[in-house]
């Protein structure tokens, strides 16, 4: 799964990596992003150009009428959103780009759970796929998002079964395009990332609480095993 992530460098450096013209669009970084806190996403209209918008983390379906007991997914599995009532629609027509600079996750060691950040080697921001939803309420219209999962790489089933879909930059104008609805085709751009580009190690407990923020959470610290 992917329940918490990162997203600090600069906005100027995340437009040039992900194509996104300059539009005034600006968010801060965070170092402990949070279901139920909003992020920025990637979309693009149906001639290809892309823009930055902003989204709570908890998916709610456009078709929803009562969202207090409704679930909110914060994650989709990415094998089977595209047959599931939840996410189906959003899957062959509202596919989004998360970006991101690290996700976390946490390892059992010794009956405690302790968190690892796994980012590129590069040290490069990379892009989760998602999953948009508009849905209207008496307050207005609220974007929600959810983020794909699929099966470890070798490198994460060491931390976690679950890993989320890591979109390649080839791979970013197809996985955006509404038109593409495919699902054979998006099979294809949703497998597990190759763990020789990624690198994971323990970062403080801190990251534990949505409360924290700060650089120091993505620190690397000393565990028992190491």
């Amino acid at each position: 799964m992917c329940g918490r992530y990162a997203l600090y460098h600069p906005m100027p450096e995340l437009r040039n990596q992900f194509n996104v013209p300059d539009d005034g669009f600006a968010f801060g970084a965070r170092y402990n992003l949070a279901p139920g806190q909003v992020a920025p996403l990637i979309r693009a209209d149906s001639a290809g150009n892309r823009s930055f918008l902003l989204a709570l983390w908890g998916l709610i379906p456009s078709w929803a009428k009562v969202t207090e007991t409704l679930p909110k997914p914060i994650n989709a599995k990415a094998e089977t959103a595209a047959i599931e009532p939840m996410f189906r629609q959003a899957f062959r027509q509202s596919r989004v780009l998360v970006p991101a600079d690290a996700f976390y996750e946490w390892k059992t060691v010794a009956g405690q759970k302790l968190p690892y950040l796994i980012h590129l080697k590069d040290g490069e921001p990379f892009a989760m796929g998602g999953l948009l939803e508009f849905w209207k309420g008496s307050a207005g219209e609220v974007a929600t998002f959810t983020i794909l999962t699929t099966a470890a790489n070798a490198l994460m089933a060491e931390i976690h079964h679950r890993m989320p879909v890591i979109i390649r930059p080839e791979n970013y104008a197809e996985w955006l395009d509404p038109s593409v609805n495919d699902v054979n085709q998006l099979h294809t751009l949703i497998a597990p990332y190759a763990e020789h580009d990624m690198e994971a190690y323990a970062v403080s407990e801190q990251v534990n609480s949505p409360a924290n923020e700060g650089a120091e959470l993505v620190q690397r610290v000393q565990t028992g095993g190491n």
